[in-house]
């Protein structure tokens, strides 16, 4: 990966965090970190993991993302001084799930 795009991965990143701590309103008790950034080489999609607490409201936060998407989009667009401006896909990152998983298994063997 080039040292240009993780540059604007860890841009994403910020903004992104930021404006899910600003600007979407979930549940009392929800928290959502975003993880890692993914943005093609081409610069016209961007892939954000994210983190869900408690697990149980991954649908709520996915289901509330997908409603605040085009205003997420809109604020990070003008927070962006680039061209083409990257689109934004949410997907839950489960290496914490699948880390808790395994720990389990091994203090079971």
């Amino acid at each position: 990966m080039s040292n240009r795009i993780e540059k604007i991965n860890e841009l994403i990143k910020r903004h992104i965090s930021e404006i899910i701590t600003r600007e979407i309103n979930l549940k009392p008790g929800v928290f959502v970190t975003v993880t890692k950034v993914d943005t093609t080489p081409d610069l016209r999609y961007t892939r954000v993991f994210v983190s869900i607490f408690p697990e149980k409201e991954t649908n709520y936060v996915m289901a509330t993302f997908g409603k605040e998407a085009y205003s997420m989009q809109g604020i990070l667009n003008k927070k962006l001084s680039m061209r083409p401006l990257p689109r934004i896909e949410f997907k839950v990152d489960l290496t914490e799930v699948k880390a808790d998983e395994i720990e389990k298994i091994i203090k079971q063997l």
